[in-house]
C-alpha cells in the first residue's frame, strides 16, 4: 500500500503517515502528528501538532483537529466539526501547549457535521454526536447526544443503528449496561 498525499497540502517534518491512507485538496498536518492506516481526509483539513489519529477514520471536508485531542480507530467527523482545547482562551494572554486540555475519541465514535466538541471530554466507543450538537459533558459508550447542549437521546449500536431496545433491528447485535453505557454482548 501506499499513502496519497495532493499536491496542494502541506505535510510538516515529522509527521507519521500510515500506509493506505489518502489526503485531499488544501491540507494541513502540522509536525509530530500520527495518522494511522487507511484514514480518508477530505477537502481542507487540519491537524495540529502532535494529534494522533488512529486507524480507519474518516475526517470529512473542513474538520479541525486541534493539539490535545486525540482520535481511536474507526472515527468518523462530518464536514465542519470541530474540537477545541482551551476552556478560556484569550488572544492576548496564551497560554502554550502544556495547558492545553485533553480530548479524547474513542474507537468506532462518529461525529456529526457542524458538531462542538469542547476540550476536556470523552467520546465513548461507538457513540453518537448528532449534526450541530455543542458536546459540553463526556459521552458514554453507545450514547446518542443531540442538541445545544448535547443531552443523551438514546442508544446506538456498532453498525450505527439507533437502538429501540438492547438487540438491534437491523443487525441483530445484542448489547447489556455497562459501567459506562452499554456493551456489545459477544
Amino acid at each position: 500500500m501506499s499513502v496519497f498525499i495532493h499536491p496542494s497540502s502541506y505535510v510538516d517534518e515529522n509527521v507519521q503517515i500510515g500506509d493506505g491512507t489518502q489526503i485531499w485538496h488544501f491540507c494541513h498536518i502540522q509536525q509530530d502528528s500520527i495518522l494511522g492506516r487507511n484514514c480518508r481526509l477530505g477537502q481542507n483539513v487540519y491537524i495540529g501538532s502532535h494529534v494522533t489519529v488512529g486507524d480507519g477514520c474518516k475526517l470529512q471536508n473542513n474538520v479541525s483537529i486541534y493539539e490535545g485531542v486525540s482520535l481511536g480507530n474507526d472515527v468518523f467527523c462530518g464536514p465542519s466539526c470541530v474540537f477545541t482545547n482551551d476552556l478560556t482562551p484569550r488572544a492576548k494572554y496564551p497560554k502554550g501547549r502544556e495547558n492545553f486540555v485533553p480530548t479524547r475519541v474513542l474507537d468506532g465514535a462518529t461525529i456529526g457535521a457542524n458538531a462542538t466538541i469542547v476540550c476536556g471530554n470523552t467520546i465513548g466507543r461507538n457513540a453518537m454526536i448528532g449534526a450541530g450538537a455543542l458536546v459540553t459533558v463526556s459521552v458514554p459508550d453507545h450514547v446518542l447526544m443531540l442538541g445545544i447542549p448535547a443531552r443523551p437521546s438514546g442508544f446506538v449500536c456498532t453498525c450505527g443503528e439507533r437502538l429501540h431496545g438492547m438487540i438491534c433491528d437491523a443487525c441483530g447485535r445484542t448489547f447489556e449496561s455497562s459501567g459506562n453505557g452499554l456493551k456489545e454482548v459477544e
